[in-house]
């Protein structure tokens, strides 16, 4: 696989992957696990898309444009890995588990 993309999974879609932009990825992986707290309930999933905007580089995604796509991405990723989980409420609340 080229060094520019990364394999993710989608906690919805068991065994599958997709192949997306490794920098993209990554920047949102880093700000999204940055805001998430440790515990549940966590945060809404816009709440989150509010506190990450702003660590987000702007030269990956300019004015947060397609912020909301990669959020989602990252996010039914780090589910998928174990890495986030939903509090049992509604709307979806997103957190931290472990040390991730």
């Amino acid at each position: 696989m080229p060094e520019d993309k990364v394999e993710i999974e989608n906690v919805n879609t068991p065994g599958k992957t997709e192949r997306v932009d490794r920098a993209k990825y990554t920047a949102m992986r880093k700000a999204l696990l940055a805001v998430l707290p440790k515990a549940a309930p966590g945060l809404k999933v816009p709440e989150a898309k509010e506190a990450l905007l702003p660590l987000l580089p702007e030269a990956l995604f300019p004015q947060g444009k397609t912020a909301g796509w990669w959020l989602k991405a990252v996010q039914l990723d780090l589910e998928a890995k174990g890495v986030i989980a939903r509090a049992e409420i509604k709307p979806v609340h997103l957190y931290r588990l472990g040390s991730g």
